[in-house]
């Protein structure tokens, strides 16, 4: 819709980022009132008052930048890791987004001296958290599993749920092409 923020996540994400929109501890962070007051308020609570910086990808930037508007959820500085320079960007609130082309220590390093004693936060996308994971940079890990109405959590597994035993992996069959390969020699021609 013209005029309209695109949502994060596309068209009908909207049931994904209902959970924290509604909580109370978002809510006052954006300056407004209500909201539900629970243990995942709480633990958003406490994770806003830890976080000292955020580091992100180009691509959650470019998803975010136009919902979030003048006044983004951050109130920390936020070093966006980009290969297209651009100046330091001033939000209302406290937000600043810092673009860093010198890869993830370079983010990483920035985001560490601007915190302070507080936590960075690496929020993604799946690929900047990947690459942060893959270089051991990463000391905790915190995901939030929100899932779709009517999705199912068959198969879900909790941390506290028996593994099952390891299967030995069956022996793998020869593809068709390489059996026929095997069986008529070389061709001629």
């Amino acid at each position: 819709m013209k005029g309209r923020p695109r949502q994060p996540g596309g068209d009908g994400a909207e049931p994904l980022f209902e959970w924290i929109h509604n909580l109370a501890s978002r809510r006052e962070r954006q300056g407004m009132t209500g909201g539900e007051e629970n243990r995942d308020s709480e633990l958003i609570r406490e994770w806003f008052d830890a976080t000292g910086a955020v580091v992100m990808g180009r691509m959650m930037y470019g998803t975010g930048e136009e919902f979030w508007g003048a006044d983004p959820p951050f109130r920390t500085p936020v070093f966006v890791l980009t290969h297209r320079p651009r100046p330091t960007l001033v939000k209302e609130g406290g937000t600043t987004f810092t673009f860093v082309t010198d890869g993830i220590h370079g983010a990483l390093d920035r985001a560490k001296a601007a915190a302070g004693d507080r936590n960075v936060d690496i929020t993604g996308g799946a690929s900047t958290v990947q690459q942060y994971l893959r270089a051991g940079l990463v000391e905790k890990l915190q995901l939030h599993v929100v899932l779709a109405p009517g999705a199912s959590t068959a198969g879900a597994v909790s941390a506290s749920a028996p593994r099952s035993p390891r299967r030995a992996p069956r022996p793998r069959r020869p593809s068709r092409w390489s059996r026929r390969r095997r069986s008529h020699g070389t061709r001629r021609c």
